[in-house]
């Protein structure tokens, strides 16, 4: 796998992803965990086309910064860049825009593994 892979994955503010219903705080605007979920979809969306059949990535490690609100009814973007390849270990650039600009960003690390492997882990 190479480095370079980006992906790029929107979603709309929201009364279902906004702080107040998710739980992360009481205000009605973009939550956090939110754009969390975002980051990492657009990362494993990055790379699924690059992987064995029967494997996925699941991930380990975010650490992002959540600069600045974004309102109902914005329209947000997170995007994924790889920036490192080391054996099952993938390690992502994360940046997250509104219409206004950057809105929060980080690193984001996620593992391939096998499916049926990884999910006879729960018995």
């Amino acid at each position: 796998m190479e480095t370079g892979l980006t992906f790029t994955s929107n979603t709309i503010v929201s009364e279902k992803n906004i702080a107040k219903t998710m739980g992360s705080g009481d205000l009605e605007v973009f939550a956090t965990p939110s754009m969390a979920a975002l980051m990492e979809n657009a990362a494993m969306n990055a790379v699924a086309h690059e992987l064995p059949i029967g494997s996925t990535t699941v991930g380990s490690l975010l650490e992002i910064s959540h600069n600045r609100p974004s309102g109902l009814g914005e329209a947000v973007s997170a995007t994924a860049t790889l920036e490192a390849v080391e054996g099952r270990k993938l390690t992502f650039s994360v940046v997250a825009k509104d219409s206004k600009g950057v809105i929060g960003e980080g690193k984001h690390i996620r593992f391939i593994v096998d499916c049926a492997k990884f999910m006879s882990k729960l018995g």
